[in-house]
């Protein structure tokens, strides 16, 4: 899953509450990075702090609920991928840890 949040204490935050409450079972942290985007007809650019967080795809409402609930954009960036591969013990330490 991809998330950004605006600064390292809103990552922080969001990283916590998702491990804590087991959406997640660890969320990685890159950047800060710059993103160029166009919102309201211009084009903006911000830095980020890019979260990379690693649960399973019965836990995505919940999380994206939760993050919704925590970030201070009126948009955030929740975006899961497929997981197509990925060693079993590591996928299985992702499943027990987010409680599914």
């Amino acid at each position: 899953m991809l998330i950004t949040a605006p600064d390292a204490a809103c990552a922080e935050i969001l990283a916590t509450a998702l491990v804590s409450e087991r959406l997640a079972a660890c969320v990685g942290r890159l950047g800060p990075l710059e993103s160029r985007f166009r919102w309201n007809g211009a084009i903006d650019s911000t830095s980020e702090i890019l979260l990379l967080a690693k649960t399973t795809a019965a836990r995505f409402e919940a999380l994206c609920a939760r993050v919704r609930a925590l970030h201070p954009y009126e948009l955030p960036e929740i975006v899961a991928l497929p997981i197509v591969a990925g060693f079993d013990r590591y996928l299985d330490w992702v499943a027990r840890e987010c409680g599914t």
